[in-house]
């Protein structure tokens, strides 16, 4: 027992290795993790002092004991039954398989990334770019929310930059539940996006167990009282207009409301406007082409992004003008669901789309551009002006937000004009402002935004030529 072994050397590192792992698997991470614990525990407390909504101890549970609870609740574990049944395969195949969408869709939640890192990241690249206005509308509405109701934030999607506006604009509220599509899943994106508490969707190649899991992750985290955003229309707006809502996760959130025993859940419209999407060109090319496929190529976004970049060291760098976040007029679920003669959830999003288009806030850029549309792509400024001031006029009695430069229409023009004009969208000779023709298309996304509210059409037709709006315009293309 005490005699002397001799091993090779490579067989005593060996062991010396494993025994290492194991003290430090069952003692050391243990202890460590506890007290990792502790110290974050202590910082969302801290942390929940100064936010209007606390974050919720669903948020800050084990990215693993979230993917076990959601895929042992007993609605799963039904459809994982009726999976195997359907497809024929055995139960504990898939039941692997509701794992692992579970992994795929439960986010990592992290307060450090979010409110240290991802928070302070949105407000830098935001004020970088543009010249940000939050909180316009119906922001008082928000304190009178009950504080045990789940708050869900409904928007439009106009560019990739909403996530970042809407971060920012959140921070102060809560920590954000939101869904991001595939295009996200890339590395070190995914990383990220799942740290600050988003879950991934698929959009294409689901399947009834799929929809299952997500459907229960949602509803369970807004019985939780998570608080979620959501893009109802389901993706980028192709031609500047908020579009007809995707009735997906809204009939997630209906289906798994108890009118008597849940809170409640509240919907708050949240309306995006920009003077310039860093997308337009991609999204309008593909709206005349009729396809939701955007071929961005990596050469022309790393040049903008080091072009933008050498401008700012050199101090030369023009902010893209305006960039704007309006809420809307809230919506209790369960008002809607026992006053409202027709309490569907196509009704619901059609609520909620026309409150978003109520509170979609008016800009330079699409005031200018709307005022140029009406008078068919060019005229004269004083023309212009009695044009923007119809509509400024139109708008106010549908107490529209509007951000004019120190509130008045002359700075408002200028900034517009500068703006299109900069881009080469107009040319100015003297008084007269006329249209490039090739741009046509381009005026008309940013005067959308404008003149839905106005019930105009949202094309322009230059030149004396068949005025379109933008869906008559692919049809044509496609013929």
């Amino acid at each position: 027992m005490f005699q002397t072994v001799e091993l090779p050397f490579w067989a005593l590192i060996l062991i010396l290795a494993f025994a290492a792992v194991t003290f430090a698997s069952h003692f050391l991470f243990p202890s460590v993790r506890w007290f990792f614990r502790r110290r974050m525990e202590r910082a969302v407390a801290k942390l929940n002092t100064r936010l209007a909504r606390p974050i919720e101890p669903f948020r800050i549970m084990r990215r693993q004991d979230q993917v076990t609870r959601l895929i042992y609740d007993p609605k799963v574990m039904e459809a994982v039954r009726d999976y195997a049944q359907k497809m024929g395969v055995p139960p504990n195949v898939a039941f692997e398989r509701a794992r692992s969408y579970a992994r795929e869709i439960v986010p990592g939640f992290s307060t450090a990334t979010y409110f240290g890192f991802a928070i302070k990241l949105a407000q830098r690249l935001s004020q970088g770019l543009y010249n940000v206005r939050l909180g316009g509308g119906e922001a008082k509405a928000l304190e009178q929310i009950d504080r045990k109701a789940a708050v869900v934030f409904v928007m439009n999607h106009r560019s990739n930059m909403d996530y970042v506006l809407i971060t920012w604009l959140a921070s102060s509220h809560s920590a954000l539940s939101y869904a991001v599509g595939e295009w996200a899943r890339v590395w070190p994106l995914k990383a990220l996006i799942r740290a600050m508490g988003a879950y991934f969707i698929r959009r294409r190649y689901s399947n009834p167990l799929y929809r299952a899991i997500l459907a229960r992750y949602v509803q369970m985290s807004i019985q939780q009282g998570t608080t979620q955003a959501i893009f109802p229309e389901g993706g980028l707006s192709l031609n500047g207009s908020v579009g007809k809502a995707q009735k997906g996760l809204l009939h997630y959130i209906v289906r798994g409301f108890d009118i008597h025993d849940s809170a409640d859940v509240v919907f708050v419209p949240v309306a995006l406007n920009y003077d310039r999407v860093l997308e337009d060109r991609v999204l309008i090319t593909a709206g005349m082409q009729g396809i939701r496929r955007f071929p961005v190529r990596v050469k022309v976004v790393l040049g903008s992004v080091l072009r933008v970049l050498w401008q700012k060291a050199r101090g030369q760098f023009k902010p893209f003008g305006y960039a704007a976040v309006c809420y809307g007029e809230p919506l209790s679920l369960r008002e809607f669901l026992t006053q409202s003669p027709d309490p569907s959830t196509r009704t619901l999003s059609q609520a909620l789309m026309q409150r978003i288009r109520a509170a979609v806030p008016v800009l330079p850029v699409p005031l200018v551009a709307a005022a140029l549309v009406q008078n068919r792509g060019g005229c004269s400024k004083a023309t212009l002006a009695q044009t923007c001031q119809g509509i400024i006029d139109t708008l106010s009695h549908q107490d529209a937000w509007m951000h004019l430069p120190d509130g008045q229409l002359a700075h408002a023009m200028d900034a517009g004009l500068s703006v299109l004009a900069m881009r080469g969208v107009i040319r100015t000779d003297g008084e007269m402002v006329t249209l490039t023709p090739a741009d046509a298309d381009l005026l008309g996304y940013y005067a959308a935004s404008v003149l839905q509210r106005l019930d105009a059409p949202v094309g322009i037709a230059p030149h004396g030529s068949t005025q379109l709006d933008l869906p008559e315009r692919r049809k044509r293309r496609k013929s």
